[in-house]
């Protein structure tokens, strides 16, 4: 997928760890963990504004296009 979650340099940032955000969040472990690693296929936008608000950041910040990783998929 050509969308990075920038979800651990953040947190590494923010001193915060995935078990801190989750309960902040109020979204599970698991879950969480799934976005982190770049799993996700979706996120609601509910959960990304909790995400940025708990962050203090934008959505910007969190996600990234690759456009070189999404050209790889075409391929």
């Amino acid at each position: 997928m050509g969308i990075l979650v920038r979800l651990d340099e953040l947190l590494h940032e923010r001193r915060m760890t995935l078990t801190e955000l989750a309960a902040r969040v109020d979204i599970t472990l698991a879950n969480l963990s799934i976005l982190k690693t770049g799993k996700a296929k979706a996120i609601r936008f509910s959960t990304l504004e909790a995400i940025c608000a708990a962050l203090a950041c934008q959505p910007g910040d969190l996600l990234a296009f690759d456009p070189a990783q999404a050209s790889r998929e075409q391929d």
